[in-house]
């Protein structure tokens, strides 16, 4: 049972990053730990940080060297109890298979598997021995599936459709992607959501990956997608050539420590559920009623600085 606060740093190696850990745990928030980590730099970590580990995930892809690589950090480091099986499409007898595989293997840990977004993948990757369904598909800031293949499902009516399926099965939900703002991250548990997943909300932080680049006196970090070009060169050597990259790359004006974006996420969702009259983050889904709107926010003076 998981008891700190349900949202997560994805696991993208600009964001999911052992630097980002240290901070989020203090906040009890979560992290999906990149599965691009060796299994030296997690046992440095692991001993150097051992109360950061039940706040931690450790990731995987569903290649035969993925598996090979969970099996060694979760043996090494028992206290690792959540594993996230993420693929960029959930809709595969593989990844169901794959995730079979890995639910026999560790029928103890608390398994996150997506990506999807009906109401029907929800309960065949539950039936199958998923714990905490990961579901988006296209809306992240730094995807560009739906520009590419014509493919997604608009974020909101996929967390409230996934979320009854998964609810029904006593299972949970991840919304992943699609947050700019706390005020994003709050409506997201309203329409049911048991955790929250970011990425671009914490991208071009200090404890961010990604490099770092000086221009006319100002600072930006790198941040892309997964399925980018400049993903799959470090990763993969490059874009296979039977697929298109699904990713792109953005500079992000460099925003200095995490923990003051932390705070100000925080704060937003507790005045949430002062406005709505919930008393816990569970009660959110039960006091919320989603209005359609044609604007959400008055932009005479524009963004914040």
């Amino acid at each position: 049972m998981y008891t700190g606060i349900p949202i997560i740093a994805a696991n993208m190696d600009t964001v999911g990053t052992f630097e980002m850990a240290k901070v989020l745990c203090k906040f009890s928030l979560f992290t999906a730990i990149h599965k691009h980590y060796s299994l030296e730099q997690w046992k440095e970590f692991a001993s150097q940080n051992p109360d950061c580990l039940e706040h931690l995930a450790a990731s995987s892809g569903t290649g035969p060297s993925d598996f090979e690589q969970l099996e060694q950090i979760l043996e090494a480091i028992p206290q690792v109890k959540y594993i996230c099986l993420d693929v960029a499409n959930g809709y595969s007898e593989h990844f169901v298979e794959f995730l079979k595989g890995v639910r026999k293997r560790f029928p103890q840990h608390t398994i996150m598997a997506g990506n999807v977004v009906t109401g029907e993948m929800v309960e065949e990757l539950i039936l199958s021995g998923a714990d905490i369904i990961k579901v988006g598909i296209g809306p992240g800031s730094v995807c560009t599936t739906r520009k590419k293949t014509g493919v997604g499902y608009p974020q909101l009516s996929a967390v409230m459709e996934c979320a009854d399926a998964a609810h029904g099965l006593k299972g949970h939900i991840i919304s992943d992607g699609g947050c700019s703002c706390p005020g994003d991250v709050a409506k997201a548990f309203g329409a049911g959501a048991d955790f929250v997943m970011l990425g671009g909300m914490l991208a071009g932080h200090t404890e961010s990956g990604g490099e770092l680049i000086k221009r006319d006196g100002k600072k930006y970090k790198l941040f892309y997608g997964m399925s980018s070009e400049v993903a799959m060169k470090k990763y993969a050597g490059g874009v296979a050539e039977y697929r298109a990259s699904e990713g792109k790359t953005v500079e992000v004006p460099f925003k200095g420590e995490v923990e003051h974006t932390i705070r100000d996420i925080l704060g937003g969702i507790r005045s949430t559920c002062t406005y709505v009259g919930a008393a816990k983050l569970k009660e959110l889904s039960r006091r919320t009623t989603f209005i359609r709107v044609t604007q959400q926010v008055n932009p005479i003076f524009g963004d914040e600085s």
